[in-house]
């Protein structure tokens, strides 16, 4: 596994305890989530740039928005999508030779 991509599993872990960590403070969690919403949304969209990102940045605000949500790892959830279960296809060279 290449540098930058333990790099930013991390990053998704601590981004979804920071999410996950506003749930168990009583009365102010919820008003934290509606800060914490516009930036979880904004960080999404850096780290996995192109429409996959911001599909996932609307995903991730409104998981942040929402209450009783913030359980979901939607960082990790995002990081598994892009690294593990990828479909882009990686071009292969055959070469032939023609006598």
């Amino acid at each position: 596994m290449k540098k930058t991509t333990k790099n930013s599993l991390l990053k998704s872990i601590v981004f979804d305890l920071i999410g996950m960590a506003t749930m168990f403070i009583p009365v102010v969690g919820p008003f934290l989530d509606i800060a914490w919403a516009p930036f979880a949304a904004k960080k999404m969209n850096d780290m996995y740039p192109g429409t996959k990102g911001k599909i996932a940045s609307v995903i991730v605000f409104i998981e942040e928005i929402l209450p009783w949500t913030d359980f979901v790892p939607t960082f990790t959830i995002m990081w598994i999508y892009t690294y593990v279960f990828s479909t882009q296809k990686t071009s292969q060279t055959i070469e032939v030779d023609v006598k």
